[in-house]
């Protein structure tokens, strides 16, 4: 999404800070962060505004974008659900180094870190991470709330449920089908199709029981 941009972070640990070097590479402007508590570690100055469930989101936001910067996908889940209900300001971010198909389909809310590749014909759908040099092949469909981990690939046509974690170096095979909350670890080869709520991993992967 071109031109400047206004945001709110929800969340300032761990994965918030990838997603705020890359607003602040994209020369829009980070206006402060919620969360249960005030950082102690604090490296971009933001100003702490309150925990989002003791003050008045829309009044604070107002025009501005509100960002789920948290790596959990079921915390990330919520928060995007409190923007919809709330219907606060969404939008993707993308880091200017990330290659994006001007023919895929990014849904709202969604992070696409540095070095990211998303091809031609993939949909990636609200509230994704797609991690640092992740790489998502043509015609491929991950779900909501899913993250895909640095250097992960999914070959052409693969297709990722809701909610699901694709660790990192891992390889999905063209054209399998993962269900929705599925795990696979990370530096796994995945050659067959996985069905819901199932974790795996190894070379080629199977499923942990």
């Amino acid at each position: 999404m071109s031109g400047y941009r206004a945001f709110y972070l929800m969340g300032y640990s761990g994965h918030a800070m990838v997603v705020a070097d890359s607003i602040i590479a994209n020369n829009d402007n980070i206006l402060g962060y919620f969360d249960y508590a005030e950082a102690v570690n604090n490296p971009f100055n933001l100003p702490y505004v309150g925990f989002e469930n003791d003050c008045d989101l829309n009044f604070i936001v107002g025009e501005n974008y509100l960002f789920p910067s948290v790596g959990n996908n079921a915390v990330r889940k919520k928060i995007i659900m409190l923007l919809e209900n709330k219907r606060l300001k969404q939008s993707t971010i993308v880091h200017p180094s990330a290659i994006v198909s001007k023919y895929a389909q990014i849904e709202n809310s969604t992070f696409i870190a540095p070095r990211a590749v998303v091809n031609a014909l993939a949909f990636v759908g609200k509230g994704v991470i797609l991690n640092t040099g992740s790489i998502i092949e043509h015609g491929c469909s991950i779900g909501n709330y899913s993250h895909i981990a640095p250097g992960a690939v999914l070959a052409g046509d693969v297709m990722i449920g809701n909610s699901c974690f694709i660790g990192g170096n891992s390889f999905i095979r063209q054209g399998q089908k993962i269900g929705n909350n599925v795990i696979v670890g990370a530096g796994s080869v995945v050659v067959d199709n996985i069905e819901d709520n199932q974790v795996w991993f190894g070379i080629p992967a199977k499923r942990y029981k």
